[in-house]
């Protein structure tokens, strides 16, 4: 490897066909550990667009599973069996998990990855008009880490949830010149 990263060719030496068993996996969630589930699931429904697919109470393991994503609210079973495997078949949700208590625990706070020792990053919300998202999002109150027009990678913004996750909201059809 060099110190510009994997050439083209090592990377395609580096990444082998699955098994065939896989060609029906799918990517279907991401969790992310909230504090104050109020807080979040405003974010995430009002702020981002998201619909509260299915929750999930653990009372013996004093927690419960908020599990998000970009659906049709009249898409989703009422019948509770059907609901959670319809839930589980989405792809691409997000998964708040809470520990009850936390909410009300002075100082208590989860790393978001991108401070020392860095981690995990940030999940991404494709959006149709990133300056009207972003615009949106300023009239809401958000907290910006990157700006639509700031630094060296123009077009696309970064903010942060509740918790400090951050988010990058980006459009598909700008990321052909930001890549290139």
């Amino acid at each position: 490897m060099s110190d510009k990263g994997l050439s083209d060719e090592e990377v395609t030496k580096a990444c082998a066909d699955g098994h065939p068993i896989t060609k029906d996996f799918k990517m279907q969630q991401t969790m992310l550990r909230i504090k104050d589930p109020k807080k979040s699931l405003d974010f995430y429904t009002r702020i981002l667009g998201m619909t509260l697919l299915q929750k999930f109470d653990f009372p013996s393991l004093r927690f419960s599973l908020f599990f998000l994503g970009y659906e049709d609210k009249n898409d989703i079973p009422t019948d509770v069996k059907e609901r959670t495997g319809w839930t589980f078949s989405r792809r691409a949700t997000i998964e708040l998990t809470h520990n009850w208590g936390s909410e009300s625990e002075e100082g208590q706070s989860y790393h978001n990855g991108n401070s020392d020792p860095r981690g995990f990053g940030h999940i991404g919300i494709a959006v149709p008009d990133v300056t009207a998202a972003c615009e949106l999002f300023e009239k809401q109150g958000v907290t910006f880490v990157k700006k639509p027009d700031d630094g060296k990678m123009k077009g696309l913004a970064f903010i942060q949830d509740p918790d400090g996750y951050w988010i990058e909201i980006l459009s598909p059809n700008n990321m052909v010149s930001i890549t290139s």
